[in-house]
């Protein structure tokens, strides 16, 4: 006979009493929690399966929208690749010039004055772990710019997070090493798709933002750029639906793609040393890296860079965005003589 039952019939009937009495309050709550558990599991379950027949299945690829862009203009064309998934290829639209590494494209031609040569190699329906393949393909053409949408499908994937920065993180590495400059759009906000009901839209979205602020983290510290795209688009994708959102509920129609075209636009062309327009601090003062991507997700729109090799300075800012009036949306408005102010990074 153990030590345990031999103290266990030295106490009082009393105190026998109490043990054997918190030891049924203990089993009913932990058998409550795991009803709570399985119910909410059941019902998350069930949301995404009621999304998924909602959501219809694509009718047929998007275009491609590959060549040269403004061949009117002298010089050597900037090769530009098209990275990530259906976002990045444009499901949903008709006409390639609606596509996003079209109207890429087309905005760098018309700024820089010089024609550019798109390669689209994003995959609609790519996770993280594609991009590898996608980076094998994209230094076969020397880019000198690539542009990486890569995110939503890992969440509604559930994907592993942590693999998924790390595909991206050592995507941007290879393509910085072989010279290129990197932008990245981080993961939009899931939640604001209409399909999508509460709670699972509570948990898309929460999953969107903390997958954005790792991907943040992991570009930096690659040596690229990030464009925090959140839920940026949620109140113009949630105010007109119709225009906003392509047939299929999900990804957005070629108006939706123009404005997030736009709010990255900035970004693309401060990456090539193209933009002189001024830039609003977000934040001041030195934080982590961590921090930085934090409030990033916080002010969608936001930029973040690093300053030096590494990931160790980074600024975040906001630029005004083309093609939209300067109202400054989110409260970030220009203050009379700001600058561009430096945040210390230590990734």
């Amino acid at each position: 006979m153990n030590s345990t039952v031999m103290n266990f019939r030295a106490l009082t009937a009393e105190e026998r009493q109490r043990i054997r009495s918190a030891g049924r309050l203990a089993g009913q709550v932990t058998g409550a929690l795991a009803g709570v558990t399985v119910l909410s599991a059941g019902l998350l379950l069930r949301q995404a399966a009621d999304a998924r027949r909602i959501i219809p299945l694509a009718e047929a690829p998007p275009p491609r929208g590959d060549g040269v862009y403004g061949a009117k203009f002298h010089g050597k064309p900037l090769s530009l690749v098209v990275l990530g998934d259906s976002s990045a290829a444009g499901y949903g639209v008709h006409r390639p010039r609606e596509t996003p590494g079209a109207l890429f494209a087309t905005g760098i031609s018309r700024r820089l004055h010089r024609p550019v040569r798109l390669h689209r190699l994003a995959v609609v329906g790519c996770v993280s772990s594609g991009l590898p393949w996608q980076v094998d393909t994209a230094l076969e053409h020397e880019p000198d710019l690539a542009i990486i949408l890569i995110g939503g499908n890992d969440v509604t994937h559930v994907s592993a997070r942590a693999d998924a920065v790390r595909h991206l993180g050592d995507a941007v590495r290879r393509l910085r090493d072989a010279g290129c400059k990197v932008v990245v759009g981080t993961c939009p906000d899931i939640g604001a798709i209409q399909p999508i009901k509460p709670p699972l839209r509570w948990l898309a979205r929460r999953w969107s933002r903390q997958l954005a602020a790792a991907q943040t983290i992991a570009v930096v510290g690659a040596g690229g750029r990030t464009v925090s795209l959140g839920n940026l688009l949620g109140p113009m994708f949630e105010a007109d639906p119709t225009r906003m959102f392509g047939s299929d509920r999900f990804h957005p129609s070629a108006e939706g793609y123009a404005r997030a075209a736009a709010v990255m636009m900035p970004t693309v062309m401060a990456a090539l040393g193209e933009d002189h327009r001024p830039a609003v601090p977000v934040a001041e003062g030195m934080c982590t890296l961590s921090e930085a991507a934090d409030e990033a997700v916080r002010a969608p729109g936001t930029e973040v860079s690093p300053l030096r090799a590494g990931g160790r300075w980074a600024q975040l800012r906001r630029h005004p965005w083309f093609g939209e009036s300067r109202r400054w949306p989110l409260g970030h408005g220009p203050k009379p003589g700001s600058a561009p102010s430096a945040i210390r990074a230590v990734g």
